[in-house]
């Protein structure tokens, strides 16, 4: 396709797929669940996070692990008892276990007990002018903040991926996606300020790398950060200030028209 048919393509696919529709069958369904803001992060975090597989799959693991928490998660994290933990044991998708959870909670009732967002924990300086953080910086600097506590459980590391282990950082992408993208359409929340829809970076999974190199907007052979890199410079191309946005068409694609 030449350039502007290209972009016309992509921008009626965002409108077909970026629409309240999308979400009861996706894992954004889980952080949609709730109103007050830590909840909806602590739910998005953990919906991203456990993105592997069957979405049905993901869908009903996450409401598993919500309703061992009352469905009350960012309480549950500042105010659970350690008799409270032994709700979450025996808590397992795929190779994320309880012990990961229990370092999970861990992290959120220290990172919570002295901030009230989470958009904080992927700041290296949250007093820095808002929109200065790229998405690399972001993610590094999370993974290093994440893991900052005292004995983590080496095994957990391979949950919280970075650019440095070259990784196209997927989950983590599609988190910040729903976290910092706004727009009037319902589904991703928009909820963050310092960190610039500009900034983000397109979760590249199967789907998408897929869909992407069909349409030529990925060359590099591997899958892997460069690769998440090199389509977002190219989504760019199409709109500067929020290229993350077609994900929804390379997604919508991939996953509902079999492209």
């Amino acid at each position: 396709m030449e350039f502007l048919e290209l972009q016309t393509f992509l921008d009626l696919k965002v409108r077909e797929y970026n629409q309240p529709g999308f979400i009861a069958n996706d894992p954004i369904c889980i952080p949609h669940q709730y109103h007050v803001k830590q909840d909806i992060e602590i739910a998005a975090f953990f919906a991203a996070i456990l993105a592997w597989g069957q979405r049905e799959t993901i869908i009903n693991k996450c409401n598993e692990l919500f309703n061992r928490m009352d469905n009350a998660p960012y309480q549950f994290m500042l105010q659970h008892e350690d008799a409270d933990l032994k709700r979450l044991l025996g808590f397992k998708h795929r190779t994320f276990n309880d012990t990961d959870l229990l370092y999970f909670v861990e992290f959120f009732k220290f990172h919570y007990s002295q901030s009230d967002s989470l958009e904080d924990a992927f700041l290296p300086n949250p007093k820095a002018r808002s929109g200065s953080f790229d998405g690399e910086q972001v993610l590094n600097h999370f993974r290093s903040y994440f893991f900052s506590l005292p004995d983590f459980p080496h095994r957990t590391r391979k949950h919280i991926s970075s650019p440095m282990q070259k990784s196209t950082c997927k989950r983590l992408n599609m988190f910040l996606r729903w976290m910092v993208r706004r727009d009037n359409c319902g589904v991703d929340f928009g909820l963050w300020r310092k960190i610039r829809p500009a900034a983000l970076v397109c979760p590249c999974d199967v789907h998408v790398d897929r869909v992407a190199r069909i349409l030529g907007l990925i060359s590099r052979k591997q899958t892997d950060w460069l690769t998440a890199v090199e389509l977002t410079a190219k989504l760019r191309e199409f709109d500067p200030e929020d290229p993350v946005k077609y994900d929804f068409a390379l997604f919508g694609l991939g996953v509902e028209a079999k492209f």
